[in-house]
């Protein structure tokens, strides 16, 4: 294990929450001047920790512990009926696996992505460097997981590939694919990836109860969740 004891950490000043609009979140940071080595990472992760470009970070809220980390443990997810249909309307789909780079085909598919389904949050409106800062990093262990059908691109999940499971970043898509379920299929080929690699769990981020566009997460079961500084299973 690593001397997580002597990293240092930082925690921002309250600010208003993203997800639960009567909420002030605060967010504790790794301190930025540590490398970004996978092993701490992947140490982190298990403590709840995410990455967003070039940091890690949690939230620390004072008030407030609605966000809680999940991940699937891989070897023991089961699909259910809608999510083999998922799997079975995408197996014409090609995966490839590439180091994160900016090109004008990955962007464009960004911006639509984000204006046609995410006009309403707070990475709308898209620019040139949000992609970049936010997704385009070059790190060892960070992939952009290409999905194409006859080769025009149609998603790419952007994934850290860490020693103990997949961390699931980001994922964007061609928003006029509404049939395939694109979102959903990137999970579960993310799943069994996981699997294929020998690795145990795919982090998603965290879920928060009340809010209603992360009630996706809970159809992945089973699904855990990190409460009072341990992993337990959804009931």
């Amino acid at each position: 294990m690593t001397e997580l004891a002597r990293l240092k950490f930082y925690a921002t000043q309250p600010h208003p929450c993203s997800y639960l609009p009567d909420e002030q979140a605060t967010t504790l940071f790794l301190d930025p001047s540590q490398p970004m080595d996978e092993t701490v990472y992947a140490e982190l992760s298990e403590m709840g920790f995410r990455r967003s470009g070039d940091h890690l970070y949690r939230p620390h809220c004072q008030r407030c512990t609605a966000c809680l980390p999940a991940r699937i443990p891989a070897a023991r997810f089961t699909p259910n009926r809608q999510q083999r249909r998922v799997l079975k309307r995408n197996q014409d789909l090609t995966v490839r696996s590439v180091r994160p780079t900016f090109t004008d085909e990955y962007y464009g598919l960004y911006v639509r992505y984000i204006e046609q389904r995410h006009a309403d949050g707070d990475m709308y409106p898209p620019s040139r460097e949000q992609f970049a800062t936010f997704l385009v990093r070059d790190l060892a262990f960070c992939r952009f997981f290409e999905f194409r059908k006859d080769g025009r691109l149609l998603a790419i999940a952007v994934t850290d590939v860490l020693p103990n499971g997949l961390s699931a970043v980001y994922t964007f898509y061609e928003p006029g694919e509404e049939q395939r379920s694109l979102g959903r299929f990137a999970i579960l080929w993310q799943i069994n990836e996981t699997l294929r690699l020998g690795l145990e769990a795919v982090y998603l981020g965290y879920w928060i109860k009340a809010c209603r566009k992360m009630n996706y997460k809970t159809q992945y079961r089973p699904i855990e969740l990190f409460v009072n500084q341990r992993w337990v299973a959804l009931t």
